[in-house]
């Protein structure tokens, strides 16, 4: 989401590159650029203002450190202030048990998927939640929340025969308590917008169950309409979080920078894809590190250690080392990876990385790799060079590509192995070579 304005701070902050101190006159130019980055990011306009007068106050007269150069500096200054602007401190649930939690929002922001998200998280973290189907309306949001909950193993409670909401979400939590949940998820019914009669719906929920935490979710692609949706529903209910979701999709990301900012209210939570486990802690300190494509190595880490086993990465690791990897190695590994989420949100973490585009057609290459590779028995994995002209005609078929997308990975490949063993001999003058030659060839698909 944050790509375009990615590269225009990263742009605007490239001019301070040079001079010996910040003063008002060579900061007004790269300010103006970020200032405008803001804008068209569709971040309010009093929000952008206040935040360039921060930053140009704590910036004009600083003495740029020894071995810190004005514009890392600048980027620091500008760093701390959007995790201001995106809000500093906790941003997880509270820690009462049980916990009450009512999820409020418009038609369409994705409250129902976002409930069962939510519930699959804390049961990672070891809770026991319990799902509440309040959203009478729509009968399909019921039996998606059912779904939801029995594919993720999570408590579930819904009155289909019922219209009264208060008492469906009151006969929701007592079946809830009884079953010994610790965590209660109440999913309400939404609107095109926000009206007197959707308001006074959630507020008769509200008194009758007593949420610890009411939180809105909102589409992070509307822009300033989340702002102002936001905003209207903490005057009724009194927020306490927010659930900010298509965070994956190519909106501008104005909502995410100004949404703290104007309504006071902390964003919780961030939903980053369509499946139950894109869903995230909200860490203004991580974002605003990719925001500034800084990347986000902790992110990147605590994802590795999640999807990746430690005793398998150790025994790859050596095989790598000895230079005895196979392509039934290379299949075991690209599939680990696969389960971090999609290449483009992989490179977003690594510092440097995020302005890089991944080629559209990366993730199509990298299932044709897979496919090639499952079409091959195990001795080819292992042994490659037995793979003569009728094996790569049959591999070819069995993976519908043409026998040339055999070849290439197959001489890649054996180019990789190559590399290996020239990393396991030292021969460092020849490996750099020959790594820039693969470069030029485009490399190892999945690489």
């Amino acid at each position: 989401m944050f790509e375009s304005l990615t590269d225009k701070l990263t742009g605007a902050l490239r001019n301070l590159r040079g001079v010996g101190s910040l003063t008002e006159v060579n900061m007004a130019d790269a300010l103006k650029e970020v200032r405008a980055a803001l804008l068209a990011a569709d971040v309010h306009f009093k929000v952008a203002r206040e935040f360039i007068d921060r930053v140009q106050a704590e910036c004009a007269g600083q003495k740029v450190l020894q071995s810190v150069t004005p514009g890392q500096q600048v980027v620091k200054i500008i760093h701390d202030e959007l995790v201001k602007l995106l809000g500093e401190g906790t941003t997880e649930l509270g820690q009462k048990r049980p916990l009450k939690v009512l999820l409020v929002g418009l038609h369409g922001s994705g409250k129902t998927t976002s409930t069962a998200k939510l519930g699959k998280l804390l049961k990672k973290k070891g809770s026991r939640p319990f799902l509440v189907a309040c959203d009478v309306y729509r009968p399909a949001a019921i039996d998606q929340l059912e779904i939801l909950a029995k594919q993720e193993e999570l408590g579930f409670y819904a009155d289909r025969e019922s219209k009264d909401v208060p008492a469906i979400g009151a006969q929701g939590l007592d079946l809830a308590l009884q079953q010994s949940a610790d965590v209660i998820l109440f999913d309400t019914a939404g609107r095109l917008q926000i009206d007197t009669e959707l308001i006074e719906e959630v507020k008769k929920l509200h008194a009758r169950i007593q949420p610890d935490e009411v939180l809105l979710v909102a589409d992070g692609a509307l822009g300033q309409e989340a702002v102002n949706v936001a905003k209207a529903f903490h005057d009724a209910l009194s927020l306490t979080g927010l659930v900010l979701t298509k965070m994956d999709g190519d909106a501008r990301g104005g909502a995410a920078l100004s949404i703290k900012s104007v309504t006071g209210v902390p964003i919780k939570f961030i939903g980053t894809g369509e499946k139950t486990a894109d869903f995230e802690i909200f860490y203004p300190d991580r974002l605003a590190s990719r925001i500034l494509g800084m990347g986000d190595v902790v992110s990147l880490v605590e994802k590795a250690q999640e999807h990746i086993d430690q005793k398998d990465a150790e025994r790859m690791a050596e095989k790598m080392r000895k230079a005895d990897f196979n392509l039934e190695d290379f299949l075991a590994q690209m599939q680990q990876v696969k389960k971090m989420g999609s290449m483009q949100s992989i490179m977003g973490m690594m510092p440097g990385m995020s302005g890089l585009q991944v080629p559209d057609d990366a993730e199509h290459q990298l299932k044709r790799t897979e496919a090639i590779i499952q079409s091959m028995t195990i001795q080819e994995r292992r042994k490659p060079g037995i793979l003569n002209g009728n094996r790569r005609l049959r591999i070819a078929k069995g993976a519908g590509v043409k026998v040339l997308e055999v070849n290439q990975l197959i001489k890649q490949f054996e180019q990789m192995q190559k590399l290996m063993k020239m990393m396991k001999g030292g021969n460092q003058k020849k490996l750099m070579r020959q790594m820039e030659q693969m470069k030029g060839r485009g490399g190892m698909p999945g690489m």
